[in-house]
């Protein structure tokens, strides 16, 4: 739970400690997806794993809702960028891993 809301945070959820502003609208939030293989196409998995930024500015765009632009992810505060990829980088650990960690 955070101070600005009494809701629980969904799982693959990250709240933005420095929320994006894009016209009217406030991004507080963004949602990961697992990604699928397509959505990995012209990435590498080793550039996710190191958390390279452009590898994550790349990927981003096609995992989250809402949507980030390009000039969204550009936006992001570096340290929103690595909760975000840190989150990202987990969806790449196979089932016992993640069971493992989350004891």
């Amino acid at each position: 739970m955070t101070a600005k809301t009494n809701t629980a945070i969904a799982p693959n959820t990250i709240a933005l400690d420095y929320p994006i502003q894009r016209g009217e609208q406030t991004i507080e939030t963004i949602t990961l997806r697992k990604p699928n293989a397509g959505e990995l196409r012209g990435i590498k998995l080793v550039d996710l794993l190191q958390m390279d930024v452009g590898a994550v500015a790349t990927l981003l765009p096609r995992i989250t809702e809402p949507t980030l632009t390009a000039a969204d992810v550009n936006k992001l505060d570096p340290a929103d960028l690595v909760a975000i990829g840190t989150a990202t980088a987990g969806f790449f650990l196979p089932k016992a891993q993640q069971e493992f960690l989350a004891v």
